[in-house]
């Protein structure tokens, strides 16, 4: 049975499955529930806070998202089935900024200088393996 709106069917199992339909106002191929837009998706926090605060952009956090992103297209590694690198608001983790999170998997990173910004694009956007050494601790917040 599809779900309205949704372009997706139960099997007799109970689990949705894509459908091999089309988007009925854009002419697009149904929502493929086994493949993501973006293999990788990087968000670099570069909020700014008021009064002193801890934030992420007290650490040079545009120069790192504005790195990662040319070291990522000068690799071919952007657009679609690739990686995206995006600009995020506060990602609620100060105390430990500066940040980026890179999904599907949810890895939390802070970062020095470039090179760890490297580190990063080289290990785990490329590679798929997660770079420990610069993961945040699951504790640190705000």
């Amino acid at each position: 049975m599809a779900l309205p709106g949704h372009g997706l069917a139960h099997e007799t199992s109970g689990q949705p499955v894509a459908l091999a339909t089309v988007n009925r106002r854009q002419g697009l191929p149904a929502y493929n529930l086994h493949m993501s837009y973006y293999k990788h998706h990087v968000f670099f926090c570069l909020n700014q806070r008021d009064h002193g605060q801890a934030c992420c952009a007290q650490h040079a956090a545009q120069e790192a998202f504005d790195h990662c992103k040319a070291r990522v297209k000068a690799l071919g590694l952007n657009g679609p089935g690739g990686v995206r690198v995006n600009k995020a608001g506060c990602l609620d983790r100060c105390a430990g900024g500066p940040v980026a999170v890179v999904y599907p998997e949810g890895t939390w990173y802070s970062f020095v200088d470039p090179s760890d910004i490297d580190e990063i694009v080289d290990q785990h956007l490329v590679k798929g393996q997660a770079v420990e050494r610069l993961m945040l601790a699951p504790d640190v917040g705000r």
